[in-house]
């Protein structure tokens, strides 16, 4: 069994994590629904200044709690530190959605060591949902246990997706979901993935899939939903890399079911 850091002020790494993820979320519903300043990191791919508010805050608490460890953020340069511990941070995920007012953004912070993860949060300030997940330990929402969906295929499934920035694969992911139309209950566009996997572990959907997830929403999201029972691979069934990585997040049928139905299409 792996053995969690010590924080500076004795608090758990469980802890530590929520604290500076409610710290944040405080910036985010502070200004959502302001006017930010946005800069285009490549075609509908920005960054806001509440992203670097949020971030700042991050990286500061973590720091404080834990100078020796290295920080993997979406917005900065990584620091890297002596420990082999490493955060790995995106303080705004859903940046469009909070630029344009869709209530549906969170706060996603993983604890890696080496290839394994071993802790992960997701939080939605607006809701107050905070879901996290320690290796081993199972997976909760606000301290409640939670699972994946019991549901056995695709044909009775709530699908969720994303496109992300990626112009080439956000077109096949939509020609994915035209081609299984209508052998699925229905599908969502989420507009945040970490969220999208959150909602998965927690059986609000019942499948969630992505062609191409970075690592803040990888590490925490693949932990999250294998802790509340569920299968994460790519596209091909194989394991996910925590770096850059297609996702395919459920129940072990419906899993097998939706690999079945991406073999036989072009797409996949």
């Amino acid at each position: 069994m792996t053995t969690m850091p010590l924080s500076q002020s004795g608090k758990s790494t469980l802890e530590v994590a929520a604290e500076a993820a409610r710290k944040a979320g405080e910036i985010l519903k502070t200004h959502f629904r302001e006017k930010t300043h946005v800069k285009y990191k490549g075609r509908a791919n920005i960054v806001t200044d509440i992203d670097l508010q949020s971030e700042t805050s991050l990286k500061s608490f973590l720091q404080a709690e834990y100078p020796d460890h290295s920080i993997l953020s979406e917005e900065s340069p990584a620091i890297s530190g002596n420990s082999s511990y490493k955060w790995i941070l995106d303080p705004l995920d859903g940046t469009n959605n909070y630029s344009f007012g869709i209530p549906f953004f969170c706060i996603v912070i993983a604890l890696t060591k080496g290839k394994d993860v071993l802790l992960g949060i997701v939080y939605d300030p607006l809701r107050d949902e905070l879901f996290s997940a320690q290796k081993g330990k199972g997976a909760t929402l606000n301290n409640y246990p939670i699972s994946v969906s019991k549901k056995k295929t695709v044909q009775d499934s709530l699908v969720g997706l994303d496109l992300g920035y990626v112009d080439e694969k956000g077109k096949r992911s939509l020609e994915f979901i035209t081609s299984l139309w209508p052998k699925m209950y229905a599908y969502r566009i989420m507009g945040s993935a970490a969220l999208g996997m959150a909602y998965t572990a927690c059986g609000r959907l019942d499948l969630y899939f992505h062609f191409l997830l970075y690592p803040w929403e990888l590490a925490c999201g693949s932990l999250l939903v294998t802790e509340a029972g569920g299968v994460v691979s790519d596209l091909e069934g194989k394991p996910v890399k925590i770096g850059q990585s297609s996702v395919i997040a459920s129940n072990k049928a419906i899993h097998t079911d939706f690999l079945r139905i991406l073999g036989e299409t072009s797409i996949g």
